[in-house]
């Protein structure tokens, strides 16, 4: 890209692991301007998958979470500052104080925040959030005041691992969810129900089909009255129940936000100039499927992401090259890894790969939409698992335009 500033300001507003790499990779690509990271958590980045298997089980603490940068940054750092706002028109970001700040090139990498769940009494201390450090604290910390059930609201990855980390810590432990099937929206229902096996052969109780109808706080416990008629004490709460882009800040800028930051397949923002976006708040048309814009809200992501969406700012728009990863990612339950690769949320179709076993459940299921695979599914079966990923990366690569 041709900077029209004698010393080019590229300001990157997140300073989670995208944000990161981002600012690493235009170290690497010799960018001589100003490189300027603003988060408004007031930490840096740190290692958020371990919040759940690490930090909550007491594994590590705070401090150890955080995570090594792989080239010198020096002083660019902006942290506990929120941006308010984005005027792309004049290359100005908005932050407190009335205070304005210019950029030449911006790289928007604000990720997720949690999603609420409406009625949830969230000024009560023992019902939490959980997607940073500090909220990850504060459920350690209730934690350790009492020995009562954890209810976990959330079927989803981030819900089934909160409740196999307090099944490690041999607490009684509730799952509750309106899918009958844990996972059920990500891999399947069959999937899905072995999933609920799973949790229950270790210990989890499960409350699916059902949601939270009333709450009733005490001095001894959180009482959930569900849609079911059931009812729960909790001494802790942890609301799973999905998350939303970071994108209210962008609210009037003219991006469009309808899910995240819609993006060229080059991570270039549609609509503006000298904007890219990258990890979990980036919506894009991934070429490797032809599935049109899509998020996808995983860690490896979020790493190649935010070095591939920094080298084309520097590339620059003509120049720049699409972005098209195989998406991976894993989960591990009760000393199992799930390995994921592909958009098997998206498949209309599977076929198991493996026998049913009643002396082992280790399954691998491919996921196909429109007669083109898009996924696999493997559990604790990881070399042959590599080789599936590998033939799914090659084949999908062949279907590029």
């Amino acid at each position: 890209m041709t900077w029209t500033a004698r010393h080019p300001r590229i300001v990157i507003v997140g300073a989670g692991l995208a944000g990161l790499r981002a600012a690493e990779r235009l170290s690497e690509l010799n960018f001589d301007g100003e490189v300027l990271i603003i988060g408004e958590e007031q930490h840096r980045p740190y290692h958020r998958p371990g919040l759940i298997d690490q930090l909550l089980t007491g594994k590590l603490d705070s401090h150890d979470m955080a995570l090594r940068t792989y080239v010198e940054l020096g002083d660019c750092w902006r942290i506990g500052t929120r941006v308010y706002r984005l005027d792309p028109a004049q290359h100005l970001l908005y932050l407190p104080g009335a205070e304005k700040l210019r950029y030449d090139g911006l790289i928007i990498a604000t990720g997720l925040r949690p999603r609420l769940l409406p009625g949830a009494p969230l000024r009560d201390p023992r019902v939490h959030l959980l997607r940073t450090l500090d909220e990850a604290a504060a459920i350690r910390s209730t934690l350790a005041a009492s020995k009562g059930r954890v209810v976990v609201i959330g079927t989803g990855f981030t819900g089934c691992e909160v409740a196999a980390s307090m099944r490690s810590l041999h607490r009684k432990v509730t799952i509750v969810g309106r899918s009958r099937t844990l996972l059920g929206n990500a891999l399947g229902a069959e999937f899905g129900a072995q999933i609920n096996g799973l949790h229950q052969r270790n210990g989890t109780d499960l409350a699916l089909g059902t949601k939270p109808r009333d709450w009733h706080c005490t001095p001894d416990y959180v009482e959930i009255r569900l849609s079911d008629e059931r009812t729960l004490q909790a001494s802790c709460v942890i609301l799973a129940v999905g998350s939303v882009p970071g994108t209210q800040w962008l609210r009037g800028s003219g991006i469009d936000i309808t899910d995240g930051v819609l993006c060229e397949p080059t991570c270039f923002v549609v609509g503006v100039e000298d904007v890219v976006a990258a990890g979990d708040v980036a919506c894009w048309p991934n070429p490797r499927f032809d599935v049109g814009p899509n998020r996808y809200e995983h860690w490896l992501n979020a790493a190649e992401m935010g070095q591939a969406a920094a080298e084309n700012l520097l590339t620059g728009r003509s120049q720049a090259h699409p972005y098209s990863p195989l998406p991976r990612f894993w989960s591990e339950q009760y000393g199992m890894r799930i390995q994921v690769a592909g958009m098997p949320a998206l498949a209309t179709k599977t076929l198991s790969l493996t026998k049913p076993s009643s002396a082992s459940w280790k399954p691998i299921v491919d996921y196909f939409k429109d007669g083109q695979q898009i996924g696999v599914v493997g559990v604790d079966q990881p070399r042959k698992m590599l080789r599936l990923i590998r033939n799914l990366s090659t084949e999908s690569a062949l279907l590029m335009p």
